[in-house]
């Protein structure tokens, strides 16, 4: 198993051991210790799945008062993830990091608490599991303009599928204030 950390050094790619056969694969998703031992401590108190089609970009999404990490992985499928560095005051605030989560790479990326996370679906579906640190609090939970210019994340969709809730976002210059105090 290898723990790669990006240029943003607390979001880390998991590359997990995977073992395949003619009967197919095994692979380990989480082991706390091998984690523990690569930067990835914190507690998980609750698993999220979800499923989209192509072109679906949900996010740039993260909560205030009580910031989730969330460890991402793709059981089908393909997704382009982000995290993007939320935390005023961070050498690397406004920096985001992306990385190409599949069913065939079997990669992980965990998204340390403190950062906005988003993915767009690459393949026609593609069924999404993620581990949270903290529970989802809908009240808490803010939403960044995906295509917020300041970030200048590089989608590859151009005219993605997105809720209400995405498509009328603010940019993160709007919502400074509420991330500093």
């Amino acid at each position: 198993m290898e723990f790669q950390r990006l240029d943003l050094p607390e979001v880390i790619l998991v590359k997990p051991d995977v073992w395949s056969d003619e009967r197919g694969y095994f692979l380990e998703t989480y082991h706390l210790e091998k984690y523990r031992e690569n930067g990835i401590s914190e507690t998980f108190v609750q698993d999220n799945q979800s499923f989209s089609k192509r072109n679906v970009l949900r996010g740039l999404h993260a909560q205030l008062r009580h910031p989730q990490g969330k460890l991402v992985r793709v059981v089908v499928g393909e997704i382009f993830d982000v995290a993007v560095d939320i935390r005023p005051g961070s050498p690397t605030f406004r920096k985001s990091v992306c990385a190409v989560l599949s069913e065939d790479n079997q990669h992980q990326l965990w998204v340390p608490p403190g950062f906005a996370h988003g993915f767009c679906v690459l393949s026609e579906t593609a069924y999404m599991q993620y581990k949270c640190t903290t529970l989802y609090r809908p009240d808490d939970e803010i939403t960044i303009a995906w295509n917020d210019p300041e970030l200048g994340i590089r989608w590859p969709v151009e005219d993605p599928i997105l809720n209400k809730k995405d498509r009328s976002a603010p940019r993160l210059a709007e919502i400074l204030h509420r991330l500093s105090g």
